[in-house]
């Protein structure tokens, strides 16, 4: 079920691309609200508003927003967008998409080719939050001539609008393009699936790396195989099987409280052991000796070693990079850079990696 209230716009706090953050009055108290601008169009102050109060109800980690569902001051709204994908389908929420392959668009041809990545590099992440150390390392070793595409996921949140920190990196040059695959919708470009979208990257956008990661939201139970994260492992495959070379981060953190994510989380453990079936590269940074030891035993537990390559790298250059941004204020579970270096470290080091993979071509 959903939760629904009905409020009245008193502020637009902020606009940015595709979304509106206002405040709304719901039974005299003030509360945080999105609207999103290709679903239900634009807001003005004083506009009466349905919202999906379901997760702000459950105190979830969606920023304490709540989601405006229909503005009641507008009496009909229409896309004048080409397209003729549905994301979302079949919900109220249904939106048409312009996808690269479909037939009416000029690349449709292009996609029925067999086409490959070509030893593209591609720096697959768990979390959203790996981006911005991993674009930061690539454009610092490379110059900002390199061209990265993001890839946004569908799974985590599905409009890329709502990332503050997809439009803090685009303004920062750190990344140049954005695909949205699957549900996931409002990229420079839009693709049905994983593979659609690393071959618009390459062959589209004519990129020299791609980053892959879902948005802000990773659903977790705390379970071996209940998390939205375990997707990582399945791009790996979709890399290999495109030969591409996968790049995959593995989630570290030795100021993670829950004992299953000190060291290697148990989630990267998971994938790269049972959802991975193709090889991948797997960076690390240049630890301490007794956190590099721990987090080797670990990978030599689970027999990771036999199917992954190590390659280990300073990580601090680009972290040190993406903190001198003054505007981007980049963190992990509510934890900062200073709070979780190692997590932060380790993105970067990816980067260090792919961007190697450039320079030899």
């Amino acid at each position: 079920m959903i939760d629904i209230k009905k409020g009245t716009v008193i502020e637009i706090k902020e606009i940015r691309d595709g979304v509106e953050e206002i405040l709304v009055d719901i039974d005299g108290i003030k509360e945080k609200a999105i609207n999103y601008i290709n679903l239900t169009g634009r807001i003005k102050k004083g506009d009466i508003v349905y919202l999906n109060t379901t997760a702000g109800n459950l105190k979830l980690g969606t920023g304490g927003y709540h989601f405006v569902m229909i503005n009641c001051n507008k009496n009909s709204i229409t896309s004048d967008k080409e397209g003729h994908i549905m994301k979302m389908r079949y919900t109220p929420f249904q939106i048409k998409c312009f996808c690269v392959e479909e037939q009416q668009s000029p690349y449709h041809n292009m996609f029925l080719n067999d086409l490959d990545l070509d030893g593209l590099p591609v720096i697959i992440c768990e979390l959203h939050s790996m981006v911005p150390c991993a674009a930061a390392s690539v454009k610092i070793n490379t110059g900002n001539n390199v061209k990265i595409a993001y890839i946004m996921t569908d799974g985590g949140c599905l409009p890329i609008s709502f990332s503050k920190l997809v439009d803090c990196l685009k303004k920062s040059n750190l990344i140049d393009y954005t695909i949205t695959i699957g549900h996931a919708f409002g990229g420079d470009y839009e693709a049905v699936n994983i593979y659609t979208g690393l071959i618009a990257a390459k062959y589209v956008i004519e990129s020299d790396i791609v980053i892959t990661a879902m948005g802000p939201g990773i659903v977790g139970t705390g379970t071996k195989y209940g998390f939205t994260g375990i997707e990582q492992g399945e791009i790996i495959n979709a890399v290999g099987i495109l030969k591409g070379i996968p790049i995959a981060i593995p989630r570290i953190s030795f100021s993670d409280k829950r004992d299953r994510h000190i060291g290697v989380s148990h989630h990267t453990l998971t994938i790269l052991k049972k959802i991975a079936l193709l090889p991948a590269i797997v960076p690390l940074h240049r630890y301490s000796s007794e956190k590099l030891d721990l987090i080797l035993s670990q990978f030599r537990k689970e027999e990771i070693l036999n199917k992954h390559r190590i390659r280990i790298k300073d990580g601090w250059p680009g972290v040190t990079y993406v903190k001198n941004i003054d505007f981007l204020q980049v963190t992990t579970m509510g934890r900062s850079i200073n709070d979780d270096p190692e997590f932060f470290l380790t993105s970067s080091a990816a980067g260090i990696v792919a961007s190697e993979f450039l320079k030899s071509k």
